[in-house]
Parts: C-alpha cells; structure tokens; sequence
C-alpha cells in the first residue's frame, strides 16, 4: 500500500501511550510544543497496565537503591495532590515474619529516613489492628506512606489533559520507521492497524517512550540500547483480602507485596530474565503462580483460600549494566538519553527505567531536554496542575481520596471515584437507560460505558475494560462483556463487534487458565458454556 504524508507537522513527536508517554505528552502539550502521541496498540497495553499498581512511597528500595527511593517518595506526595481521583491512601506496612532476620528492620528505618521517608516501627499487636489480614507470628512492623494507584485512570487523565492542551493522539498506529535527514531524526512513518495505511509524519523531535520496546524504536536509527526484559508475574484475588499495603521487610524478593485496589487484592511479583522476542505474549508459568501463591500465604494466611481470579505479567524496561539474571539488582533509577550526544543521531531522546511511580518525573525530565533542544523556555506546571478528575470542586479543596468500590453504593458513586469530577459528564438521569448497570460486580453503567466511548478513546472491549473496569470483577466480564458489545456494536457495526467480543473473552481466559482449578474452573467452564454452547461464539468468524 502506498504511504502517504501528513499535511501536519510536530514540533515533538512521542513513541508510547503507557504512564511515561502520556505524562511526556501532557507535559509537552502544557509548556506549547505543538505534540502527537503515538501508541501501536492502546493506552496502558504495555507495562504500564500491568504492574501491581503501588503508590510507592520508595521504601521498597530505601536499603538497596536509595536514589530511586528519594524520587518515589517525592512523586507520591505530587501524585497525592494532582491525581487523587487515581489514588487510595491505603498505608503501607513492612512486617518481619519468624524466618526473617530481624535486624534488617533497624537499618531499613534507618535508610528510609535517609530517603526522607516516614518510616516508624510499631508493635507487631498494633500492626494486626491496623491490618487483620496480616500473619498473626510477624514479630516486627513498620510503617510507611504507601498506597494505591490505578494506573489506567492516571494514564488516561494525563492523555485527556494532554489534548485539551492542544495535543493529537493516535493509538493503533504502529511506528515502522524513523525518518532520517543524514544523521538526524525528522519524523516517523507509522502504519494504520485497522487499515494497514502507511503516513509519514515530520518533527523537530522524536521521544522515544515505549518502554521494553524501546529497544527496538532506537534500532531503527541503529542505535543500541542495552535493555534488560525483566518479567514480572502477579496474581489478582477475588475480594479485598486487606486494606493497608503489606509488604515483606526484607531486601526485595519475589511475591513480598500484597496490595489492595478497588474491588480486589493482588501480591506481586517475580522477577526473571525473558528472551526479547516473547515480550509481546507473556504467560504466566505454574511455577510461578505456585512461588506467589505459596509466599503470599506467608503475608497474609487467608490466600490459602481465597479464590484467585486470574494471573498476569509484565516485562519492566530495565536498562542494563550488568549481567544479574533476575534484574533486581539494576537500579530502577531513571534513564533519559540525548542521542546527539551519546550517538551522534540529533533530533532523538529515549526516557526509561523508572517505574510508575516516577513516570511524571520521567516526563518532566523528558520534555525539559526536549524543550532545550528546542530552544524553548517554559516551565513544567505538572507537580502543581491537577490532572482532569482531580481538580478541587467548589468550597471543596481537598477531595476524598477513597475512591474504592467497597464503600461505594451506587453506580453514580462507583463512576464518581472512578471518574473524580470527570464524572459529571455522565448521564446520571434516574429516568434513562443510562442508569442500568452493564457490570454488577464492579458498579458500571450504561452511560459510564458510553462515556469512556465517546470522550475516554475507547474502540473496542479491551478498551472499555481500561477505562471502566467493566469485565474486571469476580466474573471476569462473563456478563457484561456481552451487554458492552451491544452497545459497541452501534459504532463497530455486528461483525466487528462479534470478532471484538470472542477477543476479548479469549484474553479473559488467557488470565485465568493458569489458575484454573476451583471457583475459577467453575467461571471459566460456565462462560464457555454462554458464550459457546448458548452464543454459538467458536462458530462465528470474522468476515
């Protein structure tokens, strides 16, 4: 097909719609650089939609990795101002178990203070009052500033303000090449998903935000990046098993946090070594579910018999610099490179490392670079400017932060935490069919749907599922899922949305066949029997 060249020029183009791109763009679009962000799948497919969403506040790396804790605890208290509709300020603990050497704890206060930190030790009794679920034999706690974060909502609101900022989007847009004018970069070339049409778009800067793929962008100016692709695999648990972050005081190891977020709890991670070219399909081994599951169980007991939901991993954008198997000995520090000077290619930046805690101080750094080679003076407004949904509402200046469905009634209330004051663009006519609910498990409306269709960039279930958390509660979008595909199909047409739908619930099954055995067997036999024997969906193809 013939590629053709876009009437529009940027004076900044950025590769990747997770955290750090969308941040990049956000803050690139409010200091007036003309911006496009371009994503070859959709917001938060990529790490960013795939960690254990902790509002780290650094401690976790306050012993081993104390720049990447000064940051953490840094950026959590920004995000705790300008995303609060994105955050739940659950508190942390770190628990020392019986097997644990309890000496450790003295020097992690210690180098959590250093990091600037609150970090205090607490009787173990004190700690099973301010968190039940936690093992009854801990024989150390402390506590610190940590929480919850939802980096889908935090993603999308960063890309809603970048394009109220004036900034262009395109998710489904694979970027196949760097355009190059000898040894500097001009613009990308970028096919079409959907149509498979080739455009050639032109900028004074490329940034380069794609995370582990980023490897793979710089190739195309034959720069090498030594990444290193670190898997992570979590495992997600039916109901809320704790309301305070509980996390193992140790130095860090695999399945040693156990977060709570909205209507579940999840305990994370692993860390391994994984070939490049399996990025784009990771599975979660029985192995691994077994090292969770078993580890877990030493947090919190009750895991033992909690019914799991589903499994899933991500490869975090570690660069290298040694040889370590597992990677958790490589800094999570961030790494923003000026090609020019490293390689000798202008008009081309690379920002990774880091984590999703930092990806605001990412962008920040990102666009200061972009903005000196630029020759552009502007200051960055990020760290004080609320993200759309968390602006203060009149003669209310500090808004509730506890945005979990738990304590939520309504599906008016649900999109309100989900949506902070976003959400009053969605119908709540008591009189409409808006106000039917499309998910019972996690409290989505019709409207709500509509809206994340209509304003939030949602084309498709995946989508949806992002914006929403429609198909992401006890059964893993069994119901709704279908109901939401009706409502597609009016902008999709039917083929199209019965190809989305068969889709979607291969990726649901995609997550629970490593736990299948029990309540979850039980799910995943009962959507079968809907969606194959009811639905006749494995007979239908796409045309």
């Amino acid at each position: 097909m013939n590629e053709r060249k876009s009437p529009k020029s940027y004076d900044v183009i950025i590769i990747g719609a997770g955290a750090t791109g969308a941040g990049t763009a956000r803050d690139c679009a409010m200091r007036g650089l003309s911006t496009l962000l371009v994503e070859r799948l959709d917001f938060t497919a990529g790490a960013t939609g795939r960690n254990h969403g902790l509002l780290h506040s650094g401690a976790r790396y306050a012993v081993t990795d104390q720049e990447s804790a000064t940051e953490c605890i840094k950026e959590n208290m920004i995000l705790r101002r300008v995303a609060r509709h994105c955050v739940e300020e659950t508190g942390g603990l770190f628990v020392t178990l019986p097997e644990d050497d309890l000496a450790y704890q003295k020097l992690f206060i210690e180098q959590c203070q250093k990091a600037g930190i609150d970090a205090k030790a607490i009787d173990p009794k004190e700690a099973l009052r301010l968190e039940p679920a936690v093992n009854k034999d801990i024989i150390g706690a402390v506590t610190v500033p940590d929480g919850a974060v939802d980096p889908f909502r935090l993603t999308v609101a960063n890309v809603v303000d970048a394009r109220r900022h004036g900034a262009d989007v395109l998710t489904y847009h694979e970027v196949v090449r760097l355009v190059m004018d000898g040894p500097r970069v001009v613009g990308v070339e970028v096919r079409d998903a959907k149509t498979g049409e080739k455009t050639v778009i032109e900028s004074k800067l490329v940034i380069n935000a794609a995370g582990i793929w980023g490897h793979g962008v710089a190739a195309k100016a034959g720069i090498t990046i030594n990444m290193f692709p670190a898997k992570g695999a979590l495992l997600i648990f039916g109901h809320r098993v704790n309301n305070v972050v509980i996390n193992r005081c140790r130095k860090p190891a695999d399945a040693d946090i156990l977060v709570p977020g909205d209507t579940i709890s999840l305990i994370g991670t692993t860390s391994s070594r994984v070939p490049y070219d399996s990025v784009d399909n990771m599975e979660v081994t029985q192995d691994e579910v077994d090292i969770l599951l078993s580890e877990g169980c030493k947090i919190a007991p009750s895991l033992a018999y909690t019914r799991i939901l589903r499994a899933y991993a991500g490869v975090r954008p570690l660069i290298a610099s040694d040889n370590d198997p597992s990677g958790r000995s490589i800094s999570r520090g961030i790494v923003c490179l000026d090609h020019a000077q490293r390689d000798g290619v202008e008009g081309f930046i690379t920002i990774s490392g880091g984590k999703l805690m930092t990806y605001r101080l990412m962008a920040q750094w990102a666009t200061d670079m972009a903005c000196r080679k630029l020759g552009v003076v502007a200051k960055c407004e990020t760290a004080d400017k609320p993200l759309p949904g968390s602006e203060p509402e009149q003669g209310d200046k500090v808004r509730s932060t506890k945005a979990h469905i738990i304590e939520l009634s309504t599906e008016q209330r649900a999109s309100l935490g989900r949506h902070g004051t976003m959400a009053d663009e969605i119908s709540f006519d008591d009189n409409t069919a808006d106000d039917a609910l499309v998910c019972e498990c996690e409290q989505v409306s019709v409207g709500e749907i509509k809206y994340a269709i209509e304003k939030l960039h949602a084309n498709n279930l995946v989508n949806v599922r992002r914006r929403t958390r429609m198909g992401m509660g006890t059964c893993q979008g069994g119901i709704c899922s279908c109901r939401t595909s009706a409502i597609l199909a009016k902008k999709l047409g039917d083929k199209a949305a019965l190809a989305d739908l068969k889709s979607f619930v291969n990726e649901r099954w995609k997550g629970m066949r490593p736990v299948a055995w029990g309540q979850t067997l039980v799910e995943a036999n009962f959507m079968a029997w809907i969606y194959e024997g009811v639905c006749g969906l494995d007979k239908n193809e796409q045309k």
